[in-house]
C-alpha cells in the first residue's frame, strides 16, 4: 500500500458521502420494532427501558423486540451486532454515555447502526459532548447528532430516571423519524 494513510480506527480513508448518511427515517414510529442497547453504565437500562415503554405506549411502536447490554461500553458495536438488530428491529435507542470512553463508543455504536440502515437515537451527557463529536469526526461523520442531557445520570433516583427519560422522549422520537433527516 504505498502512499496509503491508514486509520487507527480501521475505517477506510476517504470515506464518500452516501457513507454519512443517515438511515432512512418513516415520518412516525406506528408499528416499528424499538431494539435497545445498554451499554452498561448504571442506570442506562432503567431509562432505555422506560423509553421503549413510552415509544410502545405513546407513540405506535410495535414493540421492543432487542434488548441487549454490550460486554464493554467502551468498544463500538461490530457488524454482527449490526446485522442482529437489522434482523429483530427496525430502530435503536441506546446511551447513555456518561463518561469519556462509553460516550465515544456510543456516538460509535449510533453511527454502526445508520450505515447498517438503523435509525439510531444515541443519549449523551452534556459533560462528554466534545468526546462525541470527536468520535463522531474519527468515524467520518463530523455532523452526526445525538441527544444531549444534563451529567451524571449514574447518580439518579429511579424516579429521577423516568422522568429524564420522559423529558427526553420528543428528542428521542424526532431523532428516529423523518425530523431528525430535515
Amino acid at each position: 500500500m504505498p502512499n496509503s494513510i491508514l486509520d487507527p480506527t480501521g475505517q477506510p480513508n476517504g470515506r464518500d458521502a452516501a457513507a454519512r448518511e443517515l438511515a432512512e427515517r418513516r415520518r412516525d414510529l406506528a408499528g416499528v420494532r424499538v431494539g435497545l442497547l445498554d451499554n452498561t453504565k448504571h442506570n442506562a437500562m432503567l431509562f432505555l427501558q422506560e423509553v421503549g415503554k413510552l415509544l410502545v405506549a405513546e407513540h405506535g411502536a410495535a414493540e421492543v423486540s432487542v434488548v441487549e447490554t454490550k460486554r464493554n461500553f467502551s468498544v463500538p458495536v461490530d457488524q454482527e451486532i449490526v446485522a442482529r438488530y437489522r434482523d429483530g428491529c427496525d430502530v435503536v435507542v441506546t446511551g447513555i454515555g456518561d463518561c469519556g470512553s462509553c460516550s465515544a463508543a456510543a456516538v460509535a455504536d449510533g453511527i454502526n447502526f445508520e450505515r447498517g440502515g438503523l435509525p439510531a437515537a444515541v443519549v449523551l451527557t452534556d459533560a462528554f459532548e466534545a468526546t462525541g463529536r470527536t468520535m463522531a469526526g474519527i468515524q467520518g461523520d463530523p455532523d452526526y447528532a445525538w441527544i444531549t442531557t444534563a451529567h451524571p445520570v449514574a447518580v439518579l433516583s429511579p424516579d429521577q430516571v423516568r422522568d429524564r427519560a420522559r423529558e427526553l422522549l420528543p428528542r428521542v422520537v424526532e431523532s428516529l423519524t423523518a425530523g431528525a433527516a430535515a
